[in-house]
């Protein structure tokens, strides 16, 4: 998950990064930033965006690109959400060729365990380890694209909870920042592609992909994007500094309604003149069946804040268990979010 620079938690933050803290084959921590022209972003070139790596390495550079049919994209978030699609594909191919019929994992920045429950077709134990092999890479890239990008939205309702961290210092005001989501996703939709098609080895072949996802995006220059960041001062955000910023606009957009993500993207921005949003589908469990499986994920959330989000779930407390499952719980804990939203910032028409 992406970590955001906060007052005393910065400084050991940067140290965890810097020590390209990781623990096992799980991804490492990676640095964000918010996407304000405020003290402590970081703009880039899309073309000057270093050499991506799962492990730490000097040569990659994250911070925020601005892009005509998907506004602001966070690079940091797009490199967590491909290198946790990569771990879990890998960690479910593993189960699936035991035949293990449930596994969990947890991401490195919040206590939550997700448990992932898998029914296998008839035919699995009897198929050629060949086959089973082929179905098992195919599946398993599907279901580790659908794992990270469901993981890394709850990451982002965990914070509107305010959940923090590191420290006292609450995430709230990043939240469901206007480029959060649909960068997870294009992160998640990137790896997907990657490991589906690509015999390049995997940081070679995301750096190629990010590449090419921002030149279909319609990239622009590292000054247009601090300038589109700046023009919504005052109507998106207010502040100068990055931990101390309020943002006001947020995407909520995670799928629920469509099946798609529709990216924020400032008005008017020289150089993006008539082009259309580009929408992208979320990852679901829909595409199993088609293989024999059915798959069932559920979120056991540990942190303090979990029973604000339970009582939304479950508001009998007779009937209240541990545990949310996304395809039925996040739609409402969505609308409760809108609506916590329209409360504090009012409808917003920008």
């Amino acid at each position: 998950m992406m970590l955001r620079p906060f007052a005393s938690t910065f400084l050991l933050l940067v140290l965890l990064e810097a020590a390209g803290c990781q623990f096992g084959d799980e991804p490492r921590y990676r640095l964000g930033c918010y996407p304000t022209s405020t003290i402590g972003t970081r703009y880039y070139d899309p073309n000057d965006l270093g050499l991506h790596s799962y492990k730490f390495s000097s040569a990659e550079r994250n911070g925020i690109v601005y892009t005509c049919k998907a506004g602001h994209v966070d690079i940091t978030h797009v490199r967590i959400a491909a290198d946790w699609t990569k771990f879990l594909a890998n960690k479910t191919f593993q189960r699936l060729m035991k035949n293990d019929k449930e596994f969990s994992y947890r991401m490195n920045t919040e206590p939550t365990r997700c448990f992932v429950k898998i029914t296998y077709p008839d035919y699995w134990t009897v198929l050629a380890r060949e086959y089973r092999e082929q179905i098992a890479r195919t599946v398993s890239i599907k279901l580790g694209q659908y794992l990270a990008f469901t993981s890394t939205s709850w990451h982002e309702i965990l914070t509107w909870f305010d959940f923090k961290v590191i420290g006292p210092f609450p995430e709230f005001p990043s939240a469901f920042s206007w480029e959060d989501s649909f960068s997870n996703l294009l992160g998640a939709r990137i790896a997907g592609h990657v490991l589906l098609n690509s015999e390049d080895n995997f940081d070679k072949a995301i750096t190629l992909a990010i590449q090419e996802e921002l030149d279909n995006l319609g990239a622009q220059s590292a000054s247009t994007a601090r300038l589109a960041s700046e023009k919504m001062r005052g109507k998106w955000f207010t502040g100068q500094f990055a931990f101390l910023v309020d943002i006001k606009k947020r995407n909520f957009d995670i799928g629920i309604d469509d099946g798609y993500i529709t990216p924020t993207v400032v008005p008017s921005v020289s150089g993006c003149e008539g082009v259309e949003p580009q929408l992208y589908p979320v990852p679901n469990l829909d595409i199993f069946p088609e293989y024999g499986f059915s798959i069932k994920l559920e979120l056991e959330p540990r942190e303090w804040e979990k029973d604000k989000i339970l009582k939304i779930v479950y508001p009998d407390a007779s009937m209240r268990r541990r545990r949310i499952e996304p395809v039925l719980h996040f739609a409402p804990i969505m609308d409760y979010i809108r609506k916590d939203a329209a409360k504090r910032y009012g409808i917003s028409k920008d």
